[in-house]
């Protein structure tokens, strides 16, 4: 007697999987039995080796809607990752929400039930931070999309293969001063990327509508996050209190040594302003503390650089 067919896996679509957060939820839905695909046009990075042979790959190609309306066919759930830090060429952060459009249109057509959209913790319409404000505007763009949509917002999110974190343990590791903005007594909250992905995978397993902030455990000052990191890396150079300003100028000197943007002014003026803060209760479990330690000798190792991760082949 014959066997019956086994029932197809279902499939959902991740965008950048082999990036930063985006690989964590493709390895979540991977270890869910799901069938992934990932629609990117960065597949040889570091950390990801694991993933080449378990993804399949479409090319994310914003120009040609046709293509994506085929790669996204079949989907149950696209879990949309897509962003830009800072803009680099002609790539803004008006390009990235109208990429975002184009994106959630072909998903719509193609017939994608659900979008999980990673945003970020505080987005606004009105922020004068141009990266928040554009956050803002996706969000929109997800709840205009005619999709049922769930909206996760994280915190600062810390996992190996990290920029901030790894690169704050780098400079510990090698500089005689670290500089730091302000007074460093503004709050921050990280959350571990496998947090962020166990989050939006509960999203995507929704039925109604949702927006949730995606925060860890701990919230600290600045000054007592860059304390952990020498407690980690085993090194205390000399903490520098600067201005802002000073910080960004210095911060500036330092990427014409890495060719990369180090910190942005966005970045340090949401920093600042306590935007890596949720106001919710926290959904993430795991401590920013235990992570250092247990990941302690990789930490800063290298530096982890934003333009050759993304922009140079």
């Amino acid at each position: 007697m014959s066997q019956p067919a086994a029932e197809p896996r279902a499939l959902d679509v991740v965008t950048g999987a082999f990036s930063y957060t985006g690989r964590f939820i493709a390895r979540r839905l991977l270890a869910d039995g799901r069938r992934v695909r990932t629609l990117t046009n960065h597949t040889r990075r570091p950390g990801t080796e694991d993933l080449l042979e378990k993804l399949e790959v479409e090319p994310l190609q914003f120009e040609d809607r046709a293509r994506l309306r085929v790669a996204l066919r079949g989907a149950s759930t696209l879990y949309n990752t897509y962003w830009v830090r800072f803009p680099h060429g002609r790539l803004d952060f008006d390009r990235a929400v109208a990429n975002t459009r184009t994106l959630l249109r072909a998903a719509a057509e193609a017939g994608v039930k659900r979008v999980v959209h990673i945003s970020v913790s505080n987005p606004s319409l009105d922020s004068p931070l141009a990266y928040y404000a554009g956050k803002a505007q996706t969000e929109e763009a997800v709840k205009e999309s005619g999709l049922s949509w769930g909206i996760v917002r994280p915190t600062l999110v810390f996992a190996t293969g990290d920029i901030l974190i790894n690169n704050i343990a780098w400079m510990l590791r090698r500089m005689p001063v670290f500089g730091i903005p302000g007074d460093g007594q503004y709050r921050v909250q990280p959350v571990a990327a496998e947090d962020v992905a166990d989050i939006a995978v509960w999203a995507g397993a929704q039925q109604e509508n949702v927006t949730v902030d995606a925060a860890g455990p701990e919230i600290m000052t600045f000054a007592e996050l860059v304390d952990q990191v020498c407690i980690a890396v085993n090194r205390r150079p000399r903490l520098v209190f600067m201005s802002p300003q000073m910080f960004i100028l210095a911060g500036g000197l330092i990427g014409l040594a890495t060719r990369d943007v180090v910190l942005t002014r966005q970045e340090v003026e949401g920093l600042m302003d306590e935007l890596l803060v949720s106001n919710e209760p926290p959904r993430g479990a795991r401590r920013l503390d235990d992570w250092l330690l247990a990941n302690a000798a990789g930490i800063g190792a290298s530096y982890a650089s934003e333009l050759s991760r993304h922009f140079r082949r």
